[in-house]
């Protein structure tokens, strides 16, 4: 099992960026696909980015593209997910998580091997 914490979030103005890190420990970090999820209130938790075990291959989902930049640092045990041009949209709490397997598609919840706690972004208008 790889535990996961995340950390980077807070209270932002539409239109600012955040980094938000995710500290591995456990099992080797660099095994592991990773994804960002995210879950707003009220809303099922949706796919963000994923990024393969070696940082070579990512995939974002539309709503991400242009705007945040999945990445990760398998030295430092830490995947990083940057956000610019935030929207209100963005509100949520995101969650990092390693999966089991890198795909350039969405991926679902039964994809995931092991889930953070989450952090919370909120973007204020």
């Amino acid at each position: 099992q790889v535990q996961l914490v995340e950390s980077g979030g807070g209270l932002v103005q539409v239109g600012g960026s955040l980094r938000l890190s995710c500290a591995a420990s456990g099992q080797t970090f660099s095994h592991y696909a990773m994804a960002w999820f995210r879950q707003a209130p009220g809303k099922e938790r949706e796919f963000v980015s994923s990024i393969s075990w070696s940082g070579g291959m990512t995939y974002y989902t539309d709503f991400t593209k242009g705007r945040f930049t999945i990445s990760r640092d398998n030295a430092k045990n830490t995947l990083y997910l940057q956000m610019n041009s935030l929207k209100p949209e963005d509100t949520a709490v995101y969650y990092c998580a390693a999966v089991y397997l890198y795909r350039p598609t969405n991926l679902g919840q039964s994809d995931v091997h092991s889930w953070g706690q989450g952090t919370q972004v909120t973007v204020s208008s």
